[in-house]
């Protein structure tokens, strides 16, 4: 069954729920600071593990003790949907100091 782009205010709602995150660039966004390089890798590792999981891939980038996420569903033609959100919460899940580690 193919995913379903979400509407603006399906994306804003969802948005209200999920704070730090955003849209830029038609993407969901957001940045995470850890303490250092290890923290911030160990995080993107557990990334990983998730969008295994959910077989759902984000674009990360890591800086020496930052990580930073932006995901889109290429499958509905890079439109926002409720995968992109599951990631996101899932990952906030697991950030140090963001939710239940």
């Amino acid at each position: 069954m193919p995913t379903q782009p979400l509407s603006q205010k399906e994306i804003e709602d969802r948005l209200r729920e999920l704070p730090g995150w955003s849209v830029d660039s038609d993407r969901l966004t957001r940045g995470y600071r850890l303490a250092d390089h290890f923290a911030a890798t160990a995080f993107v590792v557990h990334i990983a593990q998730i969008q295994q999981e959910l077989d759902h891939h984000s674009d990360l980038t890591l800086g020496y003790n930052s990580v930073t996420l932006a995901v889109n569903t290429h499958s509905a033609g890079g439109a926002l949907t409720e995968k992109d959100f599951e990631l996101a919460e899932r990952v906030d899940a697991v950030a140090p100091g963001h939710g239940a580690n």
